[in-house]
């Protein structure tokens, strides 16, 4: 890419940002070097990176870089040997923590945590932990090593911490003895690296000693007392022990530094690199931006594109499309309306996406690959080189033209202008005209009204423009594809007050095909807000639609789940119920097997069916099911004795046997249960009843009696039962058969192993209501059929 298209679309501005994201000297110094490529595995890669380390931002915050600093310099003194000092070593041991801190970062918490192009960098770091932890030790600051990096230094530093005291002490005894009055001070004070005490000049003869400096008025000197002195050179020669010791702990520390010098540097160079990649990643987090989708067609569609440059509470976006059914863009419209900064993004975004930053427009935006990228932009007019504005344009442009390929990028502001607008217009027509014929990607913004019309004649070629707002003298910014734009100078000249006879002066002297061509581009205009408008109330409406339908199916949804629900709940509780009548019909069973056998008299046996009953009713009115519903809704003088019905909550058949009470209650006959049921709950079966009306009587008291002579069979069969199933069933057809008056009645058996006639017979035997009974006569059933005789 040339540099001076790089300045023009303000590239370098955004390397700038880019280092401000970064935080090593090596990090920011790639920063400041970036520049797009056109290799496209290169630029997907970067993308790459930056697009996982934009991702592990968002969930784990920022990685710190802190204390990377450049460590080559001392890597090149360890390869001859050297011993390195204090503060080299202490910025390998910070270099070697951060790549721990880094390497910690770099690790997935969990294994749903997917891999990505970054888990490669973080593997390469090895943080040498024993050897920054033994510079930590050893090396407390630049100016200090610690007492512990060695039993040596730790046993000296005790010697000269003696020695300092015994020093003291003498001195103290002096200064406060005999010499206290040939002092100028009573303090104790060094010169060099010597302890002395201020004499008074005139009682220099008085304190003997070595002489070490005296004060500008000479009237104090600095005397070192002969008390002292050869605790002064011992000390002095612990101190120089002492510096020899922090050699040695230094030298064995670049030694041991020199073992792992590989992956130091290793280190360094990974975490410089991570340092640029995750700069990338929080320039896109802070743009909010994108990853481009780049394409070998030259292709450039931005969705709501930003410029990154422009204040994000104030930008516009823009949405703009080049390469697909048109490779050359005419953008026009009033001045400061937006022309050039859509230039600028298109050409900027291009820039970036080559360099491997995110973009800030909507996801799915696409990016071609260009060799290069091409701008004519500003004015450069020079007066020592004597350059016009259309000189210097015109300059650029010729220099453009000599280098432009297919794959470039070419982007023209205000093309032709600075000179005659025929000859200019003429002129831009002619070299967008050869720019076009080559398949080059083209953008050019103008006010002439003869490159619209060379735009709407040619194909390939489209218009643009930017949208102004005449009723405020505001441009919106919005960039229109396919609209060509009005420069709308007489309406703005009009609202900044310009007289109107001067603005109808200056129509007259348009020509009629000019004027003609502006009407037509303001019913465009018109129309266009028109149609925008009503795509906008179309829109509403399909948002509303879709709400209205979303709600619609999250209602549906409940609706469903409460079915399922009541019809779990439903079955749950018929389950238990259904429990809780198996239950009492093994125990009624259990009843009829002791009746059976024991004496038991009638109360008691009425008394224990009363108790099952009520149980039944108990077990019954737990029933919470949801019911069918009676067809219609039936009166109390619907219902007549004998009729059949249906029981809905129990779904079963029935028989009423007494008419409805005040309450609506009535009582039916279904099988052997007699219960009360509400006549809400029943529905008249459309068929003939069991009983006829002359099968009703009245008795003396006026009540209603029934007579089962119509309804009773006179032969019950119990083939294929248990001998407790058939003495049940049998129980209830006897006490039946009695009362409809049937008079003897055949019960059918079996022959089979006798076992069931035998139980019925000894069921038989301990009924007093029973006359006889004896087999059948041959050729009537003989022994596999009883005949039965009431008294």
């Amino acid at each position: 890419m040339n540099k001076k298209t790089l300045t023009k679309l303000e590239f370098y501005k955004i390397t700038e940002l880019l280092m401000n994201e970064a935080t090593t000297p090596g990090g920011q110094r790639k920063c400041r070097n970036l520049k797009p490529s056109t290799d496209l595995t290169k630029i997907e890669s970067m993308q790459e990176e930056t697009a996982a380390a934009f991702t592990r931002i968002v969930k784990k915050g920022h990685l710190s870089f802190s204390g990377c600093y450049p460590i080559e310099e001392s890597m090149k003194r360890l390869e001859v040997g050297a011993a390195l000092n204090a503060a080299e070593l202490l910025r390998i041991a910070k270099v070697l923590t951060a790549a721990g801190r880094a390497k910690a970062y770099g690790r997935h918490e969990t294994i749903e945590e997917l891999a990505d192009c970054l888990d490669s960098y973080f593997d390469m770091l090895e943080p040498v932990s024993l050897l920054s932890t033994e510079i930590d030790r050893c090396i407390i600051s630049e100016d200090e090593i610690s007492d512990d990096a060695s039993s040596t230094l730790k046993q000296i530093r005790r010697q000269i911490s003696a020695m300092n005291d015994r020093v003291h002490s003498t001195l103290t005894g002096m200064v406060n003895g005999p010499l206290r009055t040939y002092l100028q001070d009573a303090i104790i004070t060094m010169r060099g690296d010597r302890y002395c005490i201020p004499v008074k000049a005139e009682y220099r003869s008085k304190v003997s000693g070595m002489i070490h400096d005296q004060s500008a008025t000479g009237s104090t000197l600095f005397i070192e007392p002969m008390a002292v002195v050869k605790l002064n050179n011992d000390l002095k020669e612990l101190y120089g022990k002492e510096q020899e010791e922090i050699q040695v702990i230094l030298a064995r520390l670049s030694s041991d530094a020199a073992d792992y010098m590989e992956e130091i540097r290793t280190d360094y160079k990974v975490m410089t690199e991570l340092d640029f990649i995750f700069a990338r990643g929080s320039l896109a987090l802070s743009m909010n931006a994108s990853r481009p989708v780049f394409n070998n067609e030259r292709r450039i569609l931005i969705r709501e594109g930003r410029h990154p440059l422009i204040d994000r509470k104030k930008v516009v976006p823009i949405t703009i499309s080049l390469g697909d059914t048109f490779d050359l863009l005419i953008v026009t419209g009033p001045n400061t309306g937006g022309k050039t900064v859509s230039l600028k993004t298109v050409g900027l975004f291009t820039l970036m996406g080559q360099a491997g930053l995110h973009i800030p427009a909507l996801d799915r935006s696409e990016l071609g690959i260009f060799e290069d990228v091409y701008a004519d932009i500003g004015d450069e007019q020079s007066i020592e080189q004597s350059l016009s504005t259309f000189s210097s344009h015109m300059t650029n442009i010729v220099s453009f033209l000599k280098k432009i390929k297919d794959d470039s990028l070419v982007l023209f502001d205000e093309l032709g202008a600075g000179t005659d607008p025929t000859e200019g217009a003429a002129l831009a027509i002619a070299i967008l005209s050869h720019l076009h014929a080559q398949g080059i990607r083209t953008m050019a913004t103008t006010h002439y009204s003869e490159l619209k019309i060379f735009a709407l004649e040619t194909p390939g070629v489209e218009n643009a423009s930017c949208e102004f707002d005449v009723a405020t003298l505001r441009p919106t910014y919005r960039l229109l594809i396919g609209i060509p734009g009005k420069s709308n100078a007489f309406a703005i000249s009009k609202k900044l007050g310009l007289p109107d006879y001067i603005i109808e002066d200056a129509r007259a002297h348009l020509s009629s095909e000019a004027e003609s061509f502006e009407d037509v581009l303001t019913d465009l205009e018109a129309n266009r807000r028109l149609i925008e408008k009503e795509k906008e109330e179309i829109a509403s409406y399909k948002r509303e639609l879709e709400r209205l339908k979303n709600e619609t199916a999250s209602r549906q949804k409940k609706l469903d789940d409460q079915r399922d629900r009541i019809i779990r709940e439903a079955n749950e509780k018929a389950h238990a119920i259904l429990l809780d009548a198996k239950e009492t019909a093994d125990e009624t069973m259990k009843n009829f097997r002791k009746f059976g056998k024991e004496n038991i008299s009638a109360a008691e046996m009425e008394k224990e069916r009363e108790r099952l009953r009520k149980k039944l009713k108990s077990t019954s009115s737990k029933v919470t099911l949801e019911t069918a519903k009676p067809r219609k809704k039936h009166k109390p003088s619907d219902f007549k004795l004998g009729e059949s019905v249906r029981v809905l909550s129990m779904n079963l058949n029935g028989i009423i046997t007494s008419l409805p009470d005040a309450r609506g209650n009535l009582h039916v006959q279904m099988g052997i249960l007699n219960s009360q049921v509400h006549m809400s709950d029943l529905e008249i079966i459309e068929e003939q009843p069991s009983y006829s009306a002359k099968g009703l009587q009245r008795t003396s008291k006026g009540k209603m009696k029934m007579s089962k002579s119509f309804s009773v069979s006179p032969e019950i069969n119990l083939l294929g039962k248990t001998v407790d199933e058939a003495v049940a069933e049998l129980d209830k057809y006897l006490d039946d058969a009695y009362i409809a008056h049937l008079n003897p009645v055949r019960i059918v058996h079996g022959k089979g192993t006798g076992a069931l006639r035998n139980g019925i017979h000894a069921y038989l035997r301990r009924q007093k209501h029973i006359k006889e009974f004896h087999l059948a006569a041959f050729g009537e059933g003989d022994a596999g059929v009883t005949i039965v005789e009431f008294k």
